[in-house]
Formats: C-alpha cells, structure tokens, sequence
C-alpha cells in the first residue's frame, strides 16, 4: 500500500527541508532556503536544524514522502548547487525576480497582483499529533489573517473548518479517524496567516491519519459558491427592549468557533409547519454602556440579537414562543462590510431606521474604541414613537460618556409635547445633519432601515453631493 492510500488526504504539509539541500537534493542539486518556515512548522525548528547544510532527502522522505515538493517549495528555491564555481546572473538563479528588482534580505520582492486562481495563494493544511492532542495547521499564505476569518465546528466527531481570504472560502473538512473532545482551540497567528484547530484525544492512541475526507475537503471556492453551514445554538434568556422588541441572547456549541464581523448579519433558521424558513438578522452587543468595550475582550460564546416581533408574522412569533434551553439554527456570517472602510475616517454618520440601528451598535462598538483618527460620531435615529426607540437611555447615556458621539432622535408621529425632530427621512434633515466640520474631511455615512428608507436615504445624499464611496448601505 501506498503512503498516499494510508494517509488519503495529506494535504499540503509545512516542508520539513533544510536551508541546503532537500528533496532530490542530492540527486537534483536544488538548495531550499527554509528560513520563513522556521517560526511555525509543526515539527519545530530543531527538525529543520538537523539536515541545515546538507543533504535532506532522506529525512523529507521520512515524513512526506507522498508531497510533491516541486509545487509547493518553489517559493523557497534559492537555485541549483554548483559542481564548480561559475557566475551567473540573478535572473537565472532566481528567475522569479523581475526586472528591476533586487533580493532584499534574502527574500524575494512581493507580487502585489496574485491571480486567486493561482495555487501561489491556494492556502494547505498540515497535522501533527502529541500524546493527548491533534493539531491541524491551515497555511493562509495571507497576512492579517484574524479571528473572525475562521470558522470551526466540531461536531459527532466531524470537524469543519472554514477560512475566509477576501472574497474566497477554503473549507477543510473531516470525519475524524478516533474520538475527541468536543470542544476545539482556535489560535491565529496573524503576521504569518497561520490558523491552528486543537483537538484534545479522549484516547491516547496515536492516529495514523486525521481521518476520511466529507463533501468539498481541501477546497477553495468563491464565497458565494459555497453554501451556508448551520449549527444548533441553545436560547440562554430573552429580554424586553420594548414593548414589540426582544433581545435574545443564544450561546454557541462547545466545539464552535464563530464571531461576527463588524457589519456582518447571520441566518436564523426554524422549522415551521414542515417547512425551513430562514431570516437575515445583524448580532448586536449585549449593551451599549455598561459593556461598550473593545470588540477583543467580547464575549465569544454568546450571540445577542434584538429583534421585533411581528404578530402575524411567520417568523418571529415562533422566535419569541421559543423557550429557554430550546435550540434555534444560526449560520455562518455574510456581509460585505469591512473595517478597513472605518480606517482614517473623521466623520462617521450613522441613518437607522427602526431595527435598522442593529448594525449600528457594534460599528459605534469599533469605532468609538478602535480608531484612531475619529473626531465625530452622529446617529440619526428614526422611529414613529418615543415607546419605539430601542436603547434610549444607553444612547443618551453614550452620548454623555463620550463627547464624540451625538444622538439625534425623529419621530414620524411624535406624542404631543415631543420636542425633538419630526417627519421623515429627507432632504432638508440630512443636509443639516451631514455636515463635514472641514472641508476635507475624511467620512463615512452608513445607511439601514426598511427599503423605502433606505432607498430614499440614499437618493438625498446622492442629490446632496456625496459619492458612492462615501456611503454604506446595510442590505441585510
């Protein structure tokens, strides 16, 4: 039998090849320089050291015999070894400089225009085992890389590991070869793009493979190719906001790594009459003051969600009959709003519209806590009555805590005695409320509510002059 039939899907291990020599070393003259692998290959730096210099083919057969090391350490080919001292140009040596460009602390310049259909960004997996513990390695071949790019779940001994790179999804998924622990450790090591999942073995036998390949292993499609996954979250309470709004609060499995980007709205799923029905809804933080901190320190096993009960709706009544301990389906994220969209902006300005503020709250959340540029935050709050403001008295006492923030609330039919704003969404309450305090202002107007809202939203700020750049609509 083949080492590639004992172990069915090897995937693309960190090579274990020293900085001279390597596979076919002896035999082809290739010379590998490792050195970027160091920090993070499974086996350690001392495995590397111990061919440094030398020949390494038999210690990369011992270990990956079955890789095709040609594709996968051809960012590391420094160039062939020499039977006699000669002079050759750069480009022949390492005919992947361009003209131009020079090798700069032994590493090669950056190719700032990778294709993703390139296998050069295709991101890999590798797995190394101790005693009590299984470690599977996801190689992003991506910096930056953060937490909420990562989604695990473990489950009757299934593992699922999703990571996101831009608008691309590379899935690793398996039906593990012996029991585990249900729960995972997720580490990201974010300069290097590394993503580590921790399986704790229940026996410590040691596994000769992870185990047997699920639908669309090792794959990396595009984002939107790839169907939603869902896991079942137990209701941990649910709380009046007002007097038609709830806030749920639903706790994650024990072998699920989720958290919801800034912006970014999940999938609610139930089954009513014999039919799945499915609803977009924003997670919110579980408060705006008391617990208004960086998005770092967040929770990361509870998922807070406010959302208004429609009598005859569909959906949310069988949402609010749900009881405490009873279990609802919640996806993967989707979205595309980034924080980089917040970086050096000024100004931000916020339109929401009923429950349209929901996205509001975690993006107040990382603004007011992660920038470093901000000088002004402005919400303008729409609802029909002052009993429909949802978190009044937290935005008020927002707006107190830090001078940065305003507050600005408009009725559509106020109580008698209201002396705040009144009407609709407009062109006259838009063009004194968007109001760059210097002419170059850097900022940002973030849109949400119902579509009407929305649209008429953004034809006013269209008309006031300001660009498409300038302005986020949440869909979602």
């Amino acid at each position: 039998m083949s080492q590639d039939a004992e172990r069915p899907f090897p995937g693309v291990p960190c090579p274990r090849v020293p900085a001279e020599g390597g596979p076919g070393g002896a035999e082809q003259g290739l010379v590998y320089d490792v050195t970027p692998y160091m920090e993070y290959h499974p086996g350690g730096e001392d495995e590397l050291m111990k061919a440094a210099g030398s020949d390494g083919t038999d210690l990369f057969d011992q270990v990956h015999r079955w890789v095709n090391y040609e594709s996968m350490l051809k960012e590391c080919l420094v160039g062939r070894m020499a039977l006699k001292a000669f002079a050759a140009p750069l480009k022949e040596i390492c005919p992947r400089v361009p003209e131009g460009n020079e090798l700069l602390n032994g590493t090669f310049p950056k190719n700032e225009n990778l294709d993703y259909s390139s296998k050069d960004i295709v991101p890999s997996y590798d797995w190394f085992q101790k005693d009590d513990s299984i470690t599977v390695v996801i190689y992003t071949k991506q910096k930056n890389m953060n937490p909420e790019l990562v989604i695990a779940d473990l489950h009757s001994g299934k593992l699922r590991g999703e990571i996101i790179v831009k608008d691309y999804s590379y899935l690793l998924h398996v039906e593990l070869s012996f029991e585990v622990h249900e729960e995972v450790i997720v580490q990201v090591s974010e300069k290097v793009g590394k993503v580590e999942f921790v399986l704790t073995k229940r026996e410590p036998l040691s596994w000769k493979t992870l185990g047997q390949p699920l639908e669309s292993h090792n794959s990396f499609v595009k984002c939107t190719d790839r169907g939603l996954c869902y896991r079942k979250c137990k209701l941990l309470s649910k709380e009046n906001v007002t007097h038609d709004t709830r806030l749920f609060c639903l706790m994650l499995p024990p072998g699920t790594h989720l958290q919801v980007p800034v912006g970014h709205h999940v999938y609610l799923k139930q089954t009513i009459t014999d039919a799945e029905i499915v609803k977009p809804y924003t997670p919110v933080a579980s408060s705006l003051v008391s617990k208004f901190k960086s998005p770092s320190c967040c929770d990361k096993t509870h998922i807070f969600f406010m959302i208004k009960i429609y009598p005859s709706g569909l959906f949310t009544p069988v949402l609010d009959a749900l009881q405490i301990g009873e279990y609802i389906s919640l996806s993967n994220p989707e979205g595309n709003f980034t924080t980089l969209q917040v970086e050096e902006v000024e100004e931000l300005f916020l339109l929401a519209g009923g429950t349209g503020f929901t996205p509001m709250v975690k993006l107040l959340n990382y603004a007011l806590t992660s920038s470093n540029t901000l000088r002004v935050a402005k919400l303008m709050f729409f609802n029909k009555t002052e009993d429909d403001i949802l978190w009044r008295r937290q935005l008020e006492q927002l707006s107190l805590n830090d001078a940065r923030f305003d507050i600005q609330f408009v009725l559509s039919e106020p109580k008698e005695g209201w002396l705040g704003k009144q009407g609709r969404i407009s062109s006259s309450l838009l063009s004194q409320f968007v109001k760059r305090s210097k002419c170059d202002s850097k900022i940002l107007i973030c849109i949400c509510g119902p579509l009407a809202f929305m649209e008429q939203g953004i034809q006013f700020l269209q008309d006031l002059g300001h660009s498409s750049k300038e302005i986020h609509c949440f869909t979602a």
